[in-house]
């Protein structure tokens, strides 16, 4: 029979009460550990990060391996602590409970709460070491995990609970919009507005980004040659409809930059209709409510960068480019073009804004929560919430928002101031 001095009883002690700590400790990190940064880190060949990925592939053992431990270290302390109390004051009851409360205050604080503490703020450093240890460690008590196992899954079976802990990390695209949010510093503010972009891009439809077809400007093939190139001389858009002379038929659309090149190469004497129609793009139309990740796919396959959006009924509402959705993902980058911000002017108690602006463009520029799931201008959102068309100088509140007409004209409302 073994006799242990007090000295080495005490030693004993501190030494359990260290190896339910271990586990404590690796318990709480391998849990808390980013799963994400731990698959990176795999894929790069660090031989810790395998590890402790193969050891959370099969959380059910590994949580077995580390309770079981945890548990005897425990017992264990507990059992010495009651020894060391009744050989130094006897075994009354007194001495021993007070020995139990001794082992749990001694467990509370040294082998649980501060070790688990260090684990959730130095989660992966943690996790990676622990892995040296704890993965031998499985393979030697593997038999005895397995035996416990069987009874744990019989348990599960009965309450009809289903594990997969893998499908317990997968992320839809709300969480990743969170996460990339969340992600502070790390992750600079540009290319944290490009990523959400990118994931919105399935959300948004192009009637949000398109220029509505109040905004197109128009010639008619009807028109007389000098008229038209006035009018193109003064158009604020790279690009403008063109109707045949019934003023009805869309013929084309016309990019500015053509005409252009084409008075520089010849002369504007011997341009023409015929010269004009030639400079012409073919009509292509886009359905409403396409959403953009579908659109730039189709831009791509069709080898097009313009598009007539139409209704249900074929009739046009809005023009769209494949700049409208990049500026979307990357923001404004073209100066020469009239900006989406020039439609919101600054004013000493809110702003001026015109009221063909997008709810969307709205919402992102002065954080609003105006609703998108209906009209997609502000015009339409008024005209929808008045269900006639507001006088000017009429003031109304909606969404917590202060509004007043300024402007309304051609069945349209053309500018409304917004309060801050």
């Amino acid at each position: 029979m073994f006799y242990f001095s007090l000295t080495q009883q005490i030693s004993l002690l501190a030494l359990l009460l260290i190896v339910s700590a271990f586990f404590s400790i690796s318990e709480t990190s391998l849990m808390s550990i980013n799963r994400y940064r731990l698959k990176h880190l795999a894929k790069s060949g660090n031989k810790a990060a395998l590890l402790t990925s193969k050891l959370l592939s099969e959380t059910d053992k590994l949580l077995s391996v580390i309770l079981l431990c945890n548990n005897f270290a425990n017992a264990a302390s507990a059992t010495l602590v009651t020894i060391i109390a009744v050989q130094l004051y006897g075994d009354q009851e007194f001495i021993i409970m007070s020995g139990t409360l001794i082992t749990t205050f001694l467990i509370l604080i040294f082998s649980e709460i501060t070790p688990k503490v260090i684990a959730a703020a130095h989660a992966e450093k943690i996790a990676l070491s622990c892995s040296f240890i704890l993965y031998p460690l499985l393979k030697i008590l593997y038999p005895i995990v397995f035996f416990v196992n069987i009874f744990v899954l019989g348990i599960l079976k009965i309450l009809n609970i289903k594990t997969n802990f893998k499908q317990n990390h997968l992320i839809n695209m709300d969480e990743l919009k969170s996460i990339i949010s969340d992600s502070g510093q790390f992750i600079p503010n540009k290319n944290k507005s490009i990523f959400l972009n990118l994931i919105d891009l399935e959300k948004v439809t192009i009637d949000d980004i398109m220029t509505p077809h109040t905004s197109i400007e128009s010639i008619s093939l009807g028109q007389n040659i000098e008229d038209i190139l006035e009018k193109i001389s003064n158009l604020h858009y790279q690009h403008i409809l063109i109707r045949n002379a019934d003023n009805e038929t869309i013929k084309g659309v016309l990019e500015k930059q053509k005409i252009l090149k084409w008075i520089i190469k010849d002369s504007v004497n011997d341009f023409n209709h015929d010269e004009l129609i030639d400079l012409i793009d073919p009509p292509y139309f886009i359905p409403s409510g396409t959403t953009l990740y579908k659109q730039i796919q189709y831009f791509q396959d069709n080898q097009e960068k313009l598009g007539l959006i139409v209704n249900e009924h074929g009739e046009l509402i809005g023009l769209l480019t494949i700049e409208d959705i990049l500026e979307e993902i990357v923001g404004e980058f073209n100066e020469e073009l009239p900006s989406k911000m020039t439609k919101i002017v600054s004013a000493d108690d809110g702003w001026i804004v015109d009221g063909a602006i997008s709810v969307r463009e709205l919402n992102k520029k002065l954080k609003l929560n105006l609703p998108i799931d209906g009209p997609k201008t502000l015009n339409g959102l008024i005209l929808e919430f008045f269900e006639d068309i507001p006088d000017p100088n009429t003031s109304f509140k909606l969404s917590n928002v202060t509004f007043e007409i300024l402007n309304a004209q051609d069945r349209t409302v053309k500018s409304v101031k917004i309060f801050r």
